[in-house]
């Protein structure tokens, strides 16, 4: 093989095909095997009727070998995507949407003779603002009286984590996390409310189905298969769309997802900060390509990058934040910001097959630029995380860094040390300037009107 081609782990399970880089850009290898599928999925008009939906990501067929030459039929350059997310990174309506799109993206084959052979969520990620489904080879000839082959895969990896949301805690859904492929329905079954279950459509797909799956988990395909017409597979479909459009999730305490309402910023204070985050972005050279608001909260500074053209990735923390951004997102039609739910003191790890089949929160991307604001006093003293590791860290993400420095004698930090003992005899501003200025060179400090935090913007200094 090439020593500049790679293959991504990510779809080694494929017989159909896989991806791999060459020289950095992806490619799409489609096997022999899958050639029949393929040129239906194209001839059928199925693949433009997706991308011009806006549901599929383009490819183009290009003349490359490719790492496996003996099996390739086509070789396909996708449209490159800015950053690959995954659904536990999710906030509820961004995985509630995703399942929708699957659906609509099923019902599309049908109309054109063919059918999702699988629907795992990681087929899907977000392209401005939008859910996208990403798997080409995902698509097979319909038949007549075939059931579903990816219903229970649908149900595992949607229907399953937005119901344990919904009814339950949103915290559940980060099983998927450990499932990789879904989370099992006998495990959903067991820790939904007793009362999921006079919901018909619920007892339908998580319950009665958990128990078809455990009744004949060890009796050959033939016995278990059975016929099903188009007209019931329709329906099937659509009474999922029905279930899954139906659920919903509220946080009844929403205490960060209102932090602007109760921060003891004045208006003149909050509206300098904006100021000042606005120019630092402006002043950073070259512009960045991306930019990672780390401790978003509910996007108010995000969108200060976004409407500058600039994808911004926004993580919180908090999953009431991260929905309430995306909705804002969705609302106001923002096309350039990504809000996901991580625990920077606990990112995604390497997953799956070898512990590499599903990459690592920092393997997945590289920000030009970080917003980290009101965020230090979190990480340093509700985690006890050292200033001078805290300083590495930002160093190793970024080359331009725009945080805020929050003392103690801030309210925020005081409401951190009401229920603990303060050991942090080094967290001050001038051992914070002293830890990271070990790595960036500060090109700005401001201080925030009517406030004692410090806004500054930093160089990272050459290796």
């Amino acid at each position: 093989m090439n020593d500049s081609i790679e293959g991504l782990p990510s779809s080694f399970r494929d017989p159909s095909g896989f991806l791999f880089l060459d020289r950095g850009v992806l490619y799409r290898q489609v096997n022999r095997g899958y050639r029949e599928d393929y040129d239906r999925f194209v001839g059928s008009g199925l693949f433009d009727s997706l991308v011009d939906a806006g549901l599929l990501v383009a490819h183009r067929e290009v003349a490359l070998p490719g790492p496996e030459p003996q099996e390739r039929y086509k070789t396909l350059r996708p449209e490159p995507l800015p950053f690959i997310s995954y659904p536990f990174e999710w906030s509820f309506s961004q995985l509630q949407d995703a399942a929708l799109t699957t659906l609509e993206i099923q019902k599309k084959s049908l109309e054109h003779g063919m059918s999702l052979k699988d629907s795992t969520a990681y087929n899907i990620q977000f392209r401005e603002g939008k859910p996208l489904f990403i798997d080409t080879l995902s698509f097979e000839r319909y038949s007549e009286g075939r059931p579903w082959a990816a219903y229970r895969q649908f149900c595992q990896h949607f229907l399953a984590p937005l119901a344990l949301a919904s009814y339950s805690d949103i915290r559940l859904s980060q099983l998927l996390r450990v499932h990789l492929d879904g989370i099992p329905l006998d495990l959903a079954s067991r820790l939904l409310p007793l009362h999921t279950r006079l919901r018909f459509s619920l007892l339908t797909h998580i319950h009665i189905h958990s128990k078809a799956q455990t009744h004949f988990a060890d009796k050959p395909t033939r016995q278990v298969r059975r016929s099903v017409s188009r007209r019931a597979l329709l329906g099937l479909i659509d009474n999922l769309e029905s279930c899954v459009g139906s659920l919903c999730w509220t946080r009844h305490r929403d205490e960060w997802a209102s932090y602007y309402e109760g921060t003891n910023y004045t208006g003149e204070a909050f509206r300098h900060k904006e100021q000042l985050v606005g120019e630092y972005l402006d002043r950073i050279n070259p512009k960045p390509a991306m930019v990672w608001d780390l401790g978003a909260n509910t996007g108010r500074f995000s969108r200060l990058a976004a409407s500058r053209g600039l994808t911004t990735i926004a993580f919180d923390l908090d999953p009431a934040c991260v929905e309430r951004n995306y909705r804002i997102c969705r609302q106001e039609g923002d096309t350039n910001i990504l809000p996901l739910w991580v625990d920077l003191t606990n990112p995604s790890p390497n997953l799956g097959w070898h512990g590499r089949e599903r990459m690592s929160l920092l393997e997945r991307g590289s920000p030009d630029a970080v917003l980290a604001l009101a965020l230090i006093h979190h990480l340093a003293i509700a985690n006890n995380l050292p200033l001078s590791r805290l300083a590495g860290f930002f160093a190793e993400l970024c080359r331009s860094l725009i945080i805020e420095f929050v003392p103690k004698s801030d309210s925020q930090v005081q409401r951190l040390l009401a229920s603990r003992e303060d050991i942090f005899p080094s967290y001050t501003q001038e051992a914070f300037e002293q830890a990271f200025g070990r790595y960036f060179e500060i090109g700005a400090a401001s201080k925030i009107r009517q406030t004692e935090r410090t806004l500054y913007r930093m160089d990272r200094k050459p290796l």
